[in-house]
C-alpha cells in the first residue's frame, strides 16, 4: 500500500489537569500521576505477558478485565467514565490493544488468505512459506523477514507501534533500512508508514514484519505509556530540556516547524490556543473515530482504474477478480472495509471511459466484463441483505445505489423482466383438473434460481458443505444468529448448529437436497446471449459440486424422494408433466440423476431421463410429452419465439443425455426400444442422431464382447432416421454417413443390406445408391465378411442390379456408368443398362459424360458400342476458334482414332460430325494430319501397323475436313487481327506458319495460302509492324 513516511495527525486532544475549566473531569484525572514509578522502562516479563507467567496459570482479573475493554472501547471512553486510572490498568488495557490474531495481517498482506488458520485470538498463521508464487506475497515475506532477526527497535508508546526493520542485500540491490510505524485501536490496525516507498493496495513486508513481532514476542517490546502522560510528569524544566534536545537531535526536520509553534503558542489571539489540550499521536481513538483496519482508499482506486485501463488484458481480469475475493473475505470477517472497498471499487466501474463508448456505438460490453459487473452485483446484494447491518448503513447504501443507478451510462441487467410475463395459470389449456391441482397451479419461478445474479442456490449450497464438512469456527459461527462468536463443537447437541437440524438430517444432506430443487426448478429461459450461458455455467458448476460429493444410503434417499417429487410435482418442476416452450431444458440435470440413481433404482432413472429428453422450442406442435404419460407444453408469451443463442450446446447436452441411456440400456431390448423412441421424437438434429448412431455401434461392437444385436439394430434405425432427414437437405458430412450406414447395416447382416437396398429411394440419392451401397454390397471384401454362401450372393446382387438400374432411370447423367459397371456380369441387365443410356443420349447426357461411357465401352470390348456412343457425344459438343486448350479435345481425338480404327465409312460419318462440331483450327489441322498417316480400318488403337492405301486428301470424306480446316484457319486468322496488340506479333507469325502447313497439303495449296498473305496484306495495312514481319517470313 502507499506508506506515508510522515505521520498522521492524533486523532484527539489530550489536556492536562488544571489547563482549563472545560476540560472534563475523566480527562484531567486520566493523567494524574498514579502508582509508583518515573513512567521510563518497561513492563516487567510478567506483565508484559499478559499475567501467564506459568504455562497453566489462569489469568488474572485485571488481564480479562482489560482485554475486554481494550477490544471494545475506544481509550477516550475510558477516560471519560472513570475519574481515576491506575498505571497499571493503563498499561494493560494499551497492552491488549493491539491486535492477537494474524488472519486480518495476512487478510491485508496478501491476496489469498488460504494459510489462515482456523484458531482462536494469538494463532500464527502461514508460519512456512508456500511453495511458488506465494512467497512473494508480502505477509510471506514479512514473515521470513521476521524470522531471519531482521526486526530491530522495536518500541510501543501508548497506541503506537515503531520499530526499524532491515531488507538484506541482495545480487541487484543494496541492503534497505526501513523507518515503520504502527498506530492501532480496539486490536486493529488504523494506520501504516513505511519509508520503503512500496505503493500498494496491501501493507507492505515491513509492516507485516514489525507487526508479527509485537504478535509473537510481545514480551519482548518495550511498552510506554502515551506520550502525553510522560510529558504530563516532567516538571517546566525537565520539559524545556525534553524540548530543546529533541530540536537539537533533529533540527534539520523540525526546527521550522518547532518555531512556528513556538510563535503561535505565544501569541494570545492565535488559533492555537483557542483549542484546549494538544494532539496525541500515541493516545488512541478518540469516541468519535470509526474503528477500522488500515485501507488506503487511493491506492485501491489507482489500482482498480488501472486494471480497467487495460481492458482484460495482462491479467486484468483476473486480478479485479482477487479484488473481489478480497471483499468477500472482508465480508465474511464482517469487516467494515468489505463495504468500503467494494464501494471504491464501484466507484471506478462506474467511471469508466468505456461504457460511455459503448452507449454512443450501441454495443454491448464484452463478457469478461459483464461477469465482473456481474460479480460487483453480487457483492452489493451480500452487503445490503447482511443481517448484521444497521439500518442507518442500509440506507446510506441504498441512496448510494439508487445514484449509481440514476447514472446514464450504468449497465442494465441482461435478463428477462417479470412484468412482462404473463401468469402461467392464464395460459394453461383445459386439461384433466387433477393435473392442474397438482402443487401450485401458478408459476412465479420465472427468474430462475439456477443462473440467478445472486446464485443463491450455489451460495446455500456451499455454506451447508462448508458448515457440513468445515471445522467448529464454521459449523458455529456461520448459524449462529444471535450474532455471537461462540465456538462449540457442532456434533454436540446443544450446538446452535445442530439445534435447525431434525432427525437424521445433516448440513450435507439439506445441501444435496437445496441443490436438485434448485437445478429442478422450471424456470423461463431468459433473454440474451450471456444471460442465456450463464444459466448454463451455474448449472454445470453446481453439477461440478454436486459430484464431489460421496453418496451413502441417507443421500440415496433424497435423491429417490425428490426425483419423485420432480416428476408428480406441477408447473414449478422442469421434470413435471407441465411445461411450457420456454422453459430451460433439464437434459444436463436429468443425465447427473440418471447416473445417481442408476445403481439403486434403475426404473427411477430411466422415468426422469426419458421425461427430461423433451426440447418443446423446437417442437412445430404444441402438444408433445415422454413414452407413458401425457403432458402439455404451454408457451409462457404468446406470439413470442425466443432466440437461443445456446441452443446448440442445449442439443449437445441432449444427445450426452440419450448416449448415456443407450450406454446402460445395452442388452436390455425393451429399454433399448423405449429410449429409442424417445430419441426420434425428441431430438431434431441430424448430426446429434448420427452421433447418437455412432455411439450405440461402438458400444455394441466392443472387442472384448459378442456383437449386441439388439443394440446394433438401434443403431441401425438411428442411421436410417438420419439418412430420411439429411436426404433432401445439405450436409457436408453426408457421404460420411452413408457409409456407415453400410457398415453398421453390415454388422447387422444381409438381410439389413437388403433391406436398404429395397427402400433406397427414401435413403440415398441415385448417386449415393449406386456409387456407395450398390459397390459395397457387391465388394468381396462384403462377402467375407457375411461369410455368404453363392444363392446369397447371387440375391444380394440382383438387388443391388435392380437397385442400379432403377437408379439410371431416374438419374442417368450420374448413375449409367456405375449401372453399367454393376451389371457387368447380367447380359440382360447390362443390355438394360446401355439401352438406358442410349435413350437419355439425346436429351438428359451432356458430351463428358457420354465420352466417359464409350471410353468404358471401348475398354470393355464393344468398340461399336463406344463409336456409337461417342459419335452421340459429338452431337452434343461445341468448340469455338479460340477454345485451343478446352478439356474435351482429348475426346474428340480418341472418338476420331476410334472412328478410324473401325474403317472408312466409320470415319466418313464422324468427320461431318466434327466439322459441325469443331471450329478451333489447330484441332481440326491435328485430326486431319492424324487421319493421313494410316489406313482407315488397318491400324488398330494400340498402334500396330499393317500395309494398306492411304485415304486421298481430294476425296470425300477427308477433302471435306481439310476445307473446314482451312476455312477455320482464315476465320481464326482475322479474328486474332481484329484486337491484336505487338506482344502477340511474334505468336500470330508462328499461327501463320501451322496454317500455311495445311494450306499446302491441299494440290492447290501454295496459291491459296498466297492468295490469303496477299489479301491479309491489303486489309491490315495499317498494322505496318505486323505486315513488315508478315512479307519477311512468307514474301
Amino acid at each position: 500500500m502507499a506508506e506515508r513516511v510522515q505521520q498522521p495527525p492524533a486523532k484527539r486532544l489530550c489536556c492536562r489537569p488544571g489547563y482549563n475549566a472545560a476540560c472534563r473531569q475523566g480527562q484531567r484525572a486520566v493523567w494524574a500521576p498514579c502508582g509508583g514509578g518515573n513512567g521510563g522502562g518497561g513492563c516487567s516479563t510478567s506483565a508484559q505477558g499478559g499475567g501467564a507467567s506459568g504455562a497453566h496459570s489462569p489469568e488474572s482479573l485485571l488481564d480479562i478485565a482489560a482485554r475486554k475493554v481494550a477490544e471494545k472501547w475506544p481509550f477516550q471512553r475510558v477516560e471519560e467514565r472513570f475519574e481515576r486510572i491506575p498505571e497499571p490498568v493503563q498499561r494493560r488495557i494499551v497492552y491488549w490493544s493491539f491486535p492477537r490474531s494474524e488472519r486480518e495481517i495476512c487478510m491485508y498482506s496478501s491476496f489469498n488468505a488460504s494459510g489462515t488458520g482456523g484458531g482462536g485470538g494469538g494463532e500464527e498463521i502461514g508460519s512456512s512459506p508456500d511453495s511458488g508464487d506465494d512467497t512473494r506475497l508480502p505477509f510471506r515475506r514479512g514473515i521470513g523477514l521476521l524470522e531471519s532477526g531482521c526486526v530491530d527497535n522495536v518500541l510501543q508508546v501508548g497506541f503506537h507501534l515503531s520499530g526499524t526493520v532491515r531488507e538484506p542485500a541482495t545480487s541487484s540491490e543494496p541492503e534497505l533500512v526501513c523507518n515503520v510505524s504502527v498506530s492501532f485501536d480496539r486490536c486493529k490496525i488504523t494506520a501504516v508508514t513505511c519509508s520503503c516507498g512500496n505503493k500498494d493496495i496491501f501493507y507492505c513486508a515491513h509492516v507485516v514484519a514489525l507487526s508479527l513481532y509485537r504478535v509473537r514476542k510481545p514480551e519482548q517490546v518495550k511498552l510506554r505509556l502515551p506520550i502525553s502522560e510522560t510529558l504530563f510528569q516532567m516538571n517546566r524544566d525537565q520539559l524545556q530540556k525534553f524540548v530543546q534536545y529533541l530540536i537539537t537531535v533533529h533540527h534539520t526536520e523540525v526546527l521550522p516547524t518547532a518555531q512556528k509553534l513556538a510563535d503561535e503558542i505565544l501569541s494570545q489571539n492565535s488559533e492555537i490556543n483557542q483549542v484546549h489540550g494538544a494532539p496525541d499521536p500515541t493516545a488512541g481513538a478518540s469516541v468519535d473515530d470509526e474503528n477500522c483496519w488500515h485501507l488506503d482508499e487511493e491506492q485501491v482506486q489507482e489500482q482498480v482504474k488501472l486494471f480497467l485501463s487495460q481492458g482484460g488484458y495482462h491479467g486484468s481480469g483476473k486480478q479485479l477478480n482477487l479484488l473481489f475475493s478480497k471483499v468477500r473475505e472482508m465480508l465474511r470477517m464482517r469487516d467494515s472495509n468489505g463495504a468500503r472497498m467494494l464501494t471504491l471499487i464501484t466507484e471506478q466501474f462506474m467511471g469508466d471511459p468505456r461504457l460511455v463508448l459503448w452507449r454512443q456505438q450501441g454495443t454491448t460490453m464484452t463478457d469478461k466484463y459483464r461477469q465482473l459487473w456481474d460479480e460487483l452485483g453480487a457483492l452489493w446484494m451480500c452487503i445490503v441483505l447482511n443481517p448484521h447491518c444497521k439500518t442507518e448503513q442500509k440506507g446510506f447504501w441504498l441512496r448510494q445505489l439508487r445514484r449509481w443507478n440514476g447514472v446514464d451510462v450504468c449497465p442494465l441487467e441482461d435478463g428477462n423482466h417479470g412484468s412482462e410475463l404473463t401468469n402461467l395459470t392464464n395460459a394453461l389449456p383445459q386439461g384433466p383438473p387433477e393435473l392442474l391441482h397438482k402443487g401450485v397451479t401458478s408459476v412465479t419461478n420465472l427468474e430462475g434460481w439456477v443462473g440467478h445474479p445472486l446464485d443463491p442456490i450455489g451460495t446455500l449450497f456451499s455454506t451447508l458443505m462448508e458448515t457440513g464438512q468445515g471445522g467448529e469456527d464454521r459449523a458455529s459461527v456461520l448459524l449462529d444468529f444471535s450474532g455471537k462468536h461462540r465456538h462449540i463443537d457442532p456434533s454436540h447437541p446443544a450446538s446452535p448448529a445442530q439445534r435447525f437440524l431434525e432427525e437424521g438430517e445433516s448440513f450435507v444432506s439439506l445441501a444435496v437436497e437445496t441443490a436438485l430443487i434448485g437445478l429442478g426448478q422450471q424456470r423461463v429461459m431468459p433473454d440474451g446471449l450471456y444471460a442465456q450461458e450463464k444459466v448454463c455455467r451455474n448449472e454445470e458448476q453446481l453439477l461440478a459440486k454436486l459430484q464431489e460429493v460421496d453418496l451413502n444410503d441417507s443421500l440415496v434417499k433424497i435423491f429417490r424422494k425428490q426425483a419423485v417429487v420432480l416428476l408428480e410435482a406441477g408447473p414449478y418442476s422442469g421434470l413435471g408433466e407441465l411445461l411450457y416452450r420456454e422453459s430451460v431444458p433439464m437434459h444436463t440435470f436429468a443425465r447427473y440423476l440418471f447416473t445417481s440413481l442408476l445403481p439403486h433404482d434403475a426404473e427411477l432413472a430411466y422415468k426422469i431421463a426419458l421425461r427430461a429428453m423433451r426440447l418443446p422450442v423446437l417442437e412445430s406442435t404444441a402438444p408433445s410429452g415422454d413414452l407413458s404419460r401425457p403432458h402439455h407444453i404451454v408457451s409462457v408469451v404468446p406470439n413470442r419465439y425466443p432466440r437461443w443463442f445456446t441452443l446448440s450446446h442445449i442439443e449437445t447436452q441432449q444427445c450426452e443425455l440419450a448416449s448415456t441411456m443407450l450406454t446402460a440400456a445395452k442388452g436390455d431390448a425393451r429399454k433399448l426400444q423405449t429410449v429409442l423412441e424417445s430419441i426420434q421424437k425428441n431430438i431434431h438434429s441430424s448430426s446429434h442422431i448420427f452421433k447418437l448412431a455412432q455411439d450405440a455401434f461402438k458400444i455394441a461392437t466392443l472387442m472384448d464382447s459378442l456383437p449386441d444385436l439388439t443394440l446394433l439394430k438401434v443403431s441401425l434405425e438411428l442411421g436410417l432416421q438420419v439418412m430420411r432427414m439429411t436426404l433432401s437437405t445439405l450436409n457436408w458430412r453426408r457421404r460420411e454417413m452413408v457409409r456407415w450406414l453400410v457398415t453398421c447395416a453390415t454388422e447387422v447382416g444381409v438381410f439389413a443390406l437388403d433391406s436398404i437396398m429395397q427402400s433406397w429411394f427414401t435413403l440415398f440419392t441415385p448417386t449415393e445408391a449406386t456409387s456407395v451401397v450398390a459397390s459395397t454390397v457387391m465388394s468381396n471384401s462384403t462377402i467375407v465378411r457375411l461369410h455368404l454362401d453363392c444363392h446369397q450372393q447371387e440375391n444380394l446382387a440382383n438387388s443391388a442390379r435392380t437397385l442400379a438400374l432403377q437408379c439410371a432411370m431416374k438419374d442417368p447423367q450420374n448413375c449409367a456408368l456405375s449401372a453399367l459397371t454393376l451389371c457387368e456380369k447380367d447380359h440382360i441387365a447390362f443390355e438394360t443398362a446401355y439401352q438406358i443410356v442410349l435413350d437419355a443420349a439425346a436429351t438428359g447426357m451432356n458430351y463428358t459424360q457420354l465420352f466417359t461411357i464409350a471410353r468404358y465401352m471401348e475398354h470393355r470390348g464393344y468398340p461399336m458400342r463406344a463409336y456409337k456412343l461417342a459419335t452421340l457425344a459429338m452431337t452434343h459438343l461445341n468448340l469455338s476458334y479460340n477454345q485451343d486448350t478446352h478439356p474435351a479435345i482429348n475426346d474428340v481425338l480418341w472418338a476420331c482414332a476410334l472412328s478410324h480404327s473401325l474403317g472408312k465409312n466409320e470415319l466418313a460419318a464422324v468427320i461431318p460430325l466434327v466439322v459441325k462440331s469443331v471450329k478451333c483450327a489447330t484441332v481440326l489441322s491435328d485430326i486431319l494430319r492424324r487421319c493421313t498417316l494410316t489406313t482407315p480400318g488397318m491400324v488398330a488403337l494400340h498402334s500396330r501397323r499393317n500395309s494398306g492405301k492411304l485415304m486421298s486428301l481430294d476425296k470425300a470424306p477427308l477433302r471435306q475436313l481439310l476445307d473446314a480446316t482451312i476455312g477455320a484457319y482464315i476465320n481464326t486468322t482475322h479474328s486474332r487481327l481484329t484486337h491484336i496488340s505487338p506482344r502477340h506479333y511474334s505468336e500470330f507469325i508462328e499461327f501463320l506458319s501451322k496454317a500455311r502447313e495445311t494450306f499446302l497439303m491441299a494440290h492447290d495449296g501454295h496459291i491459296q495460302f498466297t492468295q490469303f498473305i496477299d489479301n491479309l496484306k491489303q486489309i491490315y495495312k495499317g498494322k505496318k509492324k505486323l505486315m513488315m514481319l508478315v512479307r519477311e517470313r512468307f514474301g
